[in-house]
């Protein structure tokens, strides 16, 4: 274990596995678990608990955030307490995983990426630069996501008569740069959402769907 970079701030409750690399500025706080040969770098934010507002759907209980092996968290990325990152996952520069997020082993969050509260990802998915994952979705192994896409949770935009309903994103499905999907939609397996469409409707396994509103082609 390296304590020597300047400004690392490493908390007396924390575990830290061997061989963990930390970067200048590191902020770990209580109770977080760090695997062995995880590489953090410069301005990095480890278990930072939420601010949530009175009523927040994003409320419940947090335990530790916990990091798995040969984890890789670049740089500035904050990631809160309560989240699990699997073995050998690789969080980009500047990316955000919220509490209660689980990442499974070998997968890729992207550079400035967001995975909110409450949101499953599998094995070997690939999140791209600037994608938003809304609460409560779920995305199975192996399954790609382009660079800007962003999926949407509350059908009546604020409003509290409707329980969100994140996206379901099914084993290799593949969702093109800058598409929208809208709340509740599921992506079935090996399907493909050609770039810049809108999703309002579920996509049927193995289908090709593009435009807005996305059909199948």
């Amino acid at each position: 274990m390296t304590v020597d970079p300047p400004g690392l701030v490493l908390s007396p409750t924390a575990l830290v596995g061997a061989d963990v690399q930390f970067g200048a500025h590191v902020v770990v706080h209580d109770d977080v678990r760090i695997g062995d040969r995880v590489v953090i770098q410069d301005g990095v934010i480890l278990g930072k608990g939420p601010a949530l507002r009175p009523g927040s759907t994003a409320a419940g209980d947090i335990g530790p955030l916990t990091i798995g092996a040969g984890a890789r968290i670049c740089a500035q990325a904050v990631v809160f307490a309560g989240a699990t990152l699997g073995p050998d996952v690789l969080i980009g520069d500047q990316s955000y995983v919220r509490e209660r997020a689980v990442i499974g082993a070998g997968s890729l969050v992207g550079r400035g990426t967001c995975v909110d509260n409450d949101v499953t990802v599998g094995e070997r998915v690939s999140l791209q630069t600037g994608v938003y994952l809304t609460a409560f979705s779920i995305v199975e192994d192996d399954v790609f996501v382009g660079p800007g896409v962003i999926t949407t949770n509350d059908p009546t935009a604020g409003s509290p008569t409707e329980p969100l309903r994140g996206a379901t994103l099914r084993r290799g499905c593949r969702i093109g740069a800058g598409a929208v999907l809208l709340p509740g939609v599921e992506v079935g397996e090996g399907a493909f959402v050609a770039a810049g469409s809108m999703v309002t409707r579920d996509v049927p396994a193995g289908t090709l769907v593009l435009g807005n509103p996305a059909r199948p082609r």
